[in-house]
């Protein structure tokens, strides 16, 4: 962020500050002082500016989902693009913070409807709770002001996002690269029968896990990869080049 950001929105809860900053064509979801959690063009709240969030769409080259469970909202620009381009999904968004709810709404365009329903609440707690249902797929994002939640790489918290997954479902995380050493592949091998990750320049590792193995052959990946990024109207090109096959 420059100096010449302009400071919209400032509210401050128990996890901290939540500020919204504008500089130019750009507005800028942040949770410190020189933090950028994700941020949105105001010409066009659907070109998704950070590459693990477009990192994290490659996903829909292997499902074609209708319902969509977001764990962690940000500025919303997963969900608002997921909104905009893909009129046939219907989407369930959990987010512990009033203030990053508040934001999103005033200041990065995130629809309001029945398409998108939003949940104030720990993603853990949603997850453990009364069942809403199963999702064909889940996206989990969840990040504060000390980084990644921990719990999103809890053996308990990824049995409950399978749980809540239909029978051909996907489970995407995005993590950071300092995890690929980690215990998660190994966990969620328990769990899924398909395990595919990508890292990206930004220092985050997306993992894709299917509950049911994707049984695209390279080229029909290609080819739906192509019609994606038309509906999309940007390019998953490097993230695809980058794929990785754990299991």
């Amino acid at each position: 962020m420059s100096s010449a950001s302009r400071e919209l929105f400032r509210e401050y809860d128990q996890y901290g500050v939540v500020r919204v900053l504008e500089e130019g064509d750009r507005r800028i979801l942040s949770f410190g002082d020189d933090d950028e959690q994700s941020s949105v063009l105001k010409s066009d709240s659907t070109a998704l500016q950070h590459e693990y969030t477009r990192a994290m769409l490659l996903v829909l080259a292997f499902i074609e989902p209708k319902q969509v469970l977001s764990l962690g909202l940000g500025a919303g620009g997963l969900n608002t693009c997921l909104h905009e381009r893909f009129p046939n999904i219907s989407q369930q968004v959990v987010e512990l913070r009033p203030a990053v709810i508040t934001a999103a709404q005033r200041f990065f365009r995130l629809p309001r409807g029945r398409r998108l329903e939003l949940h104030q609440m720990d993603a853990g707690v949603f997850l453990g709770g009364p069942s809403q249902g199963r999702f064909d797929l889940i996206f989990s994002d969840i990040y504060g002001p000390e980084g990644m939640d921990e719990q999103q790489i809890d053996p308990v918290f990824l049995q409950r996002c399978a749980g809540r997954l239909k029978a051909k479902g996907w489970l995407v995380l995005n993590c950071w690269r300092e995890h690929e050493g980690s215990e998660l592949i190994n966990l969620l091998s328990g769990l899924f029968s398909d395990i595919r990750g990508v890292t990206t320049s930004e220092g985050n590792w997306v993992i894709y896990a299917g509950m049911e193995g994707c049984s695209h052959s390279t080229s029909q990946l290609k080819r739906s990869l192509k019609t994606l990024e038309k509906q999309l109207g940007f390019s998953l090109s490097p993230s695809f080049k980058r794929l990785r096959t754990y299991l």
